[in-house]
């Protein structure tokens, strides 16, 4: 039999809009369901466009430690610059187009963030009548610690210090005698460290700063434990550290010499010119004694001469005979007359006073001085070879070797008449003559080693240096833009995937349920199909009462969907007109 449906009578929609008399239609949960879907797809739209319009808050300061909250809140109103506090940090956080003229405002009204360090401003305090000098030095020391730690943390690398110095009681006793030390922690910033030169600095200004403190008794130490005043290594260190600067200033400045000697010549970027010194910093000390052998001096001479007048040699028997004294010795009776023989050379004539020879009365002849018996000569000289001594140090930076590159661009010429610009190659006469500029102005010297090359080579049209792009993705402008397109995509996405559906189900419920009052054992449910003569939809299709009958999915083939919807039609052609009746009825 076929199914017979249930006249219905239909009435003007309310208020005149279907989709209200839809919805009054509907069971009191789906109503309560629609409608807190769609306030919460509404209210989470507006919360994304208010996220995508909010503007870019960032810190003012990474801290507010040492500076007085209510101060830069108050400059902040007085200034009209918006601004936020971060609950769980408590930040100042202030809009980024702000945040430049906010500190400049914080920094006109003196108020900028401080370690919070006390100096000697410690002092200025009104003390009590009843101190005691104890406190009176405990209150100096911690002045003195504090001026030392702000004067440290002026150092760019130091974010923060601290000085501790111990100061020991003055003893009247030389034995008792103690010398003070200091310790100085040392905050670095991220990534940084201080150099050798730097340490020494420290610990000078320390040692200086307080009386009969020596340098051997500061020790420097970073907020990693790690001991930085190691006074051999920063010798060492300093040492070699000054070294390479003398290289490099001393190279610097024989650059400069070429620059200037080039650069009036070739003009601007037309050459590049490098030095490299070699500098012998080793202290050297020579002492050479040398003698010559073909200049001998006298140095020193003795001459000794002994002669004896008489001509009589020794005699009588060897013995004490001999070693008797001789007897009385007669006179002679003219010994007047003779001249003294120690006057007259041996065998020259003798002569009286009168200067007449003598005369010898038993011979005749002129008498002659007698010739000595014993005659000594002994003569002793020293002489001496020429010596010389020289004594040489030489001075420590002493220039050893130099070493001179310079390479020249080509020749630009222009052509007058056309405007070409063409390259050409220097010729040797040319190069010669620069080299000698180069070699007179750096003080070449062959003897020493040095060497000056200049040569010809193209220069490249790359020469500068290119810099790196910024990514447009780290612009501040860039992240405005995303907020803005996810908001918009959101409000999109919202509008056709949530909002749409809804209305779709509330204007038009017998869509995609196919729920139809007419037939007798309860609804009819149909899935999306164009028509018997066209293709099915990829639901199944069910048709509910006494029995179920339920269609082939649309995978088992065209010919198995057709035959069972014409069986189907031939079994209960009734339930299939009332099908057909409610998809006219929905469709209206």
């Amino acid at each position: 039999m076929p199914v017979k449906s249930e006249a219905g009578t239909s009435g003007k929609p309310l208020l005149g809009l279907a989709f209200l008399d839809n919805l009054a239609q509907m069971s009191m949960l789906r109503q309560l369901g629609l409608l807190v879907g769609l306030a919460a797809s509404v209210a989470i739209g507006f919360a994304v466009v208010l996220w995508s319009q909010q503007p870019d808050y960032r810190p003012l300061y990474g801290s507010l430690s040492g500076m007085d909250a209510n101060q830069v809140v108050e400059a902040l109103n007085t200034a009209n610059i918006p601004f936020r506090v971060e609950p769980n940090s408590g930040a100042v956080l202030v809009k980024a187009d702000d945040l430049a003229q906010a500190r400049l405002r914080l920094a006109g009204a003196g108020i900028a963030p401080s370690d919070g360090t006390i100096g000697f401003e410690l002092l200025d305090k009104e003390q009590g009548l009843g101190t005691s000098q104890f406190m009176e030095a405990t209150r100096y020391r911690r002045g003195l610690e504090g001026e030392l730690a702000r004067t440290v943390a002026s150092l760019n690398n130091v974010k923060a210090a601290r000085v501790h110095l111990a100061i020991p009681k003055s003893s009247v006793f030389v034995r008792d005698e103690r010398k003070p030390s200091a310790s100085v922690l040392v905050e670095l910033y991220p990534g940084r460290a201080l150099e050798p030169g730097q340490v020494t600095a420290i610990v000078n200004l320390v040692a200086t700063s307080v009386p009969e403190l020596d340098k051997s008794q500061v020790t420097v130490v970073d907020q990693k434990g790690n001991l930085l005043s190691d006074q051999q290594e920063l010798s060492e260190l300093t040492i070699a550290g000054r070294q390479y600067d003398y290289s490099r200033r001393m190279e610097s400045l024989f650059t400069q010499r070429v620059h200037s000697i080039l650069q009036p010549v070739l003009g601007n970027g037309r050459y590049k010119a490098e030095v490299s010194a070699d500098v012998d910093f080793s202290a050297v000390e020579s002492t050479s004694e040398m003698f010559n052998p073909d200049q001998p001096a006298l140095r020193s001479e003795q001459l000794l001469k002994e002669q004896r007048s008489s001509a009589l040699g020794p005699q009588g028997v060897p013995g004490a005979l001999s070693n008797q004294p001789p007897g009385a010795a007669a006179a002679p009776e003219q010994a007047a007359a003779a001249a003294p023989a120690g006057a007259v050379a041996p065998g020259q004539p003798l002569l009286d006073a009168n200067g007449q020879q003598v005369i010898d009365p038993a011979t005749g002849q002129p008498m002659l001085a007698p010739y000595p018996a014993d005659k000594r000569d002994q003569t002793t000289r020293n002489f001496e070879l020429d010596r010389s001594i020289s004594y040489t140090r030489q001075q420590q930076g002493r220039l050893k070797r130099l070493s001179v590159a310079v390479v020249l661009d080509d020749q630009i010429k222009v052509d007058p008449q056309s405007g070409a610009v063409t390259r050409q190659p220097w010729s040797n006469e040319e190069l010669a003559r620069f080299t000698r500029l180069v070699q007179d102005a750096v003080g070449f010297d062959a003897s020493r080693g040095d060497s000056v090359s200049v040569i010809n080579a193209p220069f490249s049209d790359m020469t500068g240096e290119e810099l790196a792009e910024i990514p447009f993705y780290t612009q501040p402008w860039f992240w405005d833009i995303v907020k803005q397109v996810l908001g918009v995509l959101f409000i999109l996405v919202l509008v056709f995937g949530v909002l749409r559906p809804v209305l779709n189900t509330i204007i038009n419920p017998g869509k995609g349920s196919g729920a139809g009052e007419g037939g007798r054992g309860g609804d009819v449910e149909l899935g999306d199909l164009e028509g018997l003569g066209g293709e099915l939809s990829e639901d199944r299709v069910s048709l509910g009462g006494p029995s179920s009958i339920m269609l082939p999915s649309p995978t088992e083939g065209y010919e198995a969907q057709l035959n069972a919807i014409k069986s189907l039609v031939a079994e209960d052609p009734g339930r299939v007109a009332q099908v057909v009746k409610e998809w006219i009825n929905a469709d209206e």
